[in-house]
């Protein structure tokens, strides 16, 4: 996907998302939009998309939100919230916790998918060899930053396009499809698994392209 934007002549940045909890998230992404010149077309997937939603409401270089699969929480929302109002997620019975060290000295906790569920939550429709990669490269999320309520909703003022994945297991495509339209996002609906980006590169470029044609002059 990063390919497909840089040869049409867009340039790319591709932040790390510590996944530490989303207001520290949130904050080390807005600093890195500090230093990205020019209009910005900020793009989320899955929990990625509270990050964005909370990093954008600061920035007025963002001109559009684009979500892929992706939580787009309301002000003082969680993933849990959105998650336990619309059952069918099959993902927290495929999570292994593993308590970690954290830089205070307290204990954290680690979420990871187990290899042996991944494919079938999170990436379906990915070849089992690319899956199996996947899953061995996962990085964890804090399991706090699933029960932090977003600050801000900047797809209250901004513009967003929103990807809703009809065969999602991760998260269900009816709490993306409300999301959607509570944001009134552009909507395209994809027959893929979470994984959109690695099954549908064309079809999630597009969409990133949509908001950037269609905000170009913001």
């Amino acid at each position: 996907m990063t390919r497909r934007l840089q040869a049409a002549g867009y340039r790319v940045v591709v932040p790390a998302n510590p996944l530490r909890g989303l207001k520290s998230d949130s904050a080390y992404l807005a600093n890195v939009l500090k230093n990205v010149p020019g209009p910005v077309v900020l793009v989320g997937h899955s929990y990625g998309g509270e990050v964005i939603t909370d990093a954008a409401a600061a920035n007025p270089q963002v001109k559009a939100l684009v979500y892929i699969a992706a939580i787009a929480p309301e002000k003082g929302e969680s993933a849990n919230d959105i998650l336990g109002a619309y059952p069918g997620s099959e993902l927290p019975g495929a999570l292994n916790p593993l308590p970690y060290p954290r830089p205070d000295g307290s204990t954290g906790t680690d979420l990871y998918v187990k290899p042996d569920k991944f494919r079938a939550v999170f990436a379906a429709d990915v070849p089992p060899v690319e899956a199996r990669a996947m899953a061995a490269a996962q990085r964890p999320i804090d399991a706090s930053a699933l029960d932090a309520r977003s600050e801000h909703a900047a797809w209250h003022t901004l513009p967003s396009w929103y990807a809703v994945a009809r065969n999602d297991r991760t998260i269900p495509p009816a709490a993306e499809r409300h999301m959607a339209e509570r944001a009134g996002a552009h909507i395209t609906e994809v027959d893929s698994s979470h994984a959109m980006a690695v099954s549908h590169p064309g079809a999630v470029t597009r969409v990133i392209e949509q908001a950037a044609r269609a905000t170009a002059s913001r």
